[in-house]
């Protein structure tokens, strides 16, 4: 099977029916193999109805029902585990992302070898009030992942399939679906000018706190992606430093005391106890000794956890 497009939707069954159509035109009028995973996040119209009706008329579409809200992530994880093509091409189901770009996203993957194509919304039809924190958002991201892409939230996105059939999506990380196939190892990765149409039914499911969430997995993913199996690279690096730091102010303490007592013999104003490098060092020193011990347990955990793990084998002979 050459294409399969996972659509997650919730509440959308005025959009199901003409994006049931549209896609089949381009795929019929390009000749391509194809299935339509359509993911119901637990919607409370109708929506379920107008896949079903879908599929009774085009053997092609494939639908997945949630028993309840459970998010993006959720809903493009499991239609990553039902696809079966050989490029794996997500959209949105609220006719913002045209399905007459799948041709082009299907060659960029399949002739030009790459493992992850993500588009690019550059003219957008959101109000200001989307539009500018997805700007700053984009822009924390490219720095701190290093993958220079204008647009990690736009929905519509192409995979080889290797690529989805290794990475795990789970709480809102399908935002950084590039990070994830980067740390796991697929790394040509590039975009493409799309056209973001203006919505035509409904309204948007996403909120502010999206921003606040999305922030959170970042630290989570990047975290995770280049610690995960040597954490005591980074807790123990920096329990040495605050070591470190607790052992100066020690010593500035120790050569205070053995200044006043043998080379000025100035007495001390105050006790060692009442003087705030005293408490830095306590401080300081504790938290160095925690981080440390923190790491190394961390390191244990991680080391059984290699011990069962199967690494990414993409090829044999």
């Amino acid at each position: 099977m050459d294409i399969s497009l996972i659509i997650p939707a919730k509440d959308e069954e005025q959009s199901i029916p003409e994006l049931t159509q549209w896609i089949s035109r381009v795929m019929q009028s390009h000749g391509f193999s194809y299935e339509v995973i359509y993911i119901d996040d637990g919607s409370t119209d109708g929506t379920w109805e107008q896949i079903k009706k879908a599929g009774e008329a085009n053997p092609s579409i494939k639908g997945l029902k949630f028993n309840r809200n459970f998010g993006k992530s959720a809903a493009l994880h499991m239609g990553f585990k039902a696809a079966q093509g050989d490029v794996v091409i997500t959209m949105d189901a609220d006719l913002q992302d045209s399905p007459d770009e799948i041709p082009e996203l299907y060659k960029l993957i399949k002739e030009q070898k790459f493992h992850l194509v993500s588009g690019w919304k550059k003219k957008r039809h959101d109000p200001i009030s989307k539009t500018l924190p997805s700007k700053f958002f984009n822009y924390i991201t490219r720095r701190i992942s290093g993958i220079p892409l204008h647009d990690f939230n736009c929905g519509l996105k192409a995979y080889d399939a290797q690529v989805v059939k290794n990475i795990t999506v789970y709480g809102e990380m399908h935002r950084y679906i590039p990070v994830l196939a980067k740390w796991a190892g697929f790394t040509k990765i590039t975009e493409k000018v799309v056209e973001h149409r203006e919505r035509k039914y409904g309204h948007s499911k996403f909120g502010w706190e999206r921003f606040v969430r999305g922030f959170l997995d970042l630290l989570t993913i990047t975290f995770v992606g280049r610690f995960a199996s040597r954490p005591m690279h980074f807790f123990g690096s920096w329990g040495i430093v605050f070591f470190l730091m607790g052992t100066a102010f020690t010593v500035k303490l120790f050569w205070d005391k053995m200044d006043a007592l043998f080379i000025s013999k100035i007495p001390l104003k105050r006790d060692i106890t009442e003087q705030p490098f005293f408490y830095l060092a306590l401080v300081t020193v504790v938290i160095g000794v925690q981080l440390f011990v923190t790491g190394f347990l961390a390191e244990l955990i991680a080391r059984q956890s290699v011990s069962k793990k199967d690494y990414l084998v993409i090829e044999k002979i």
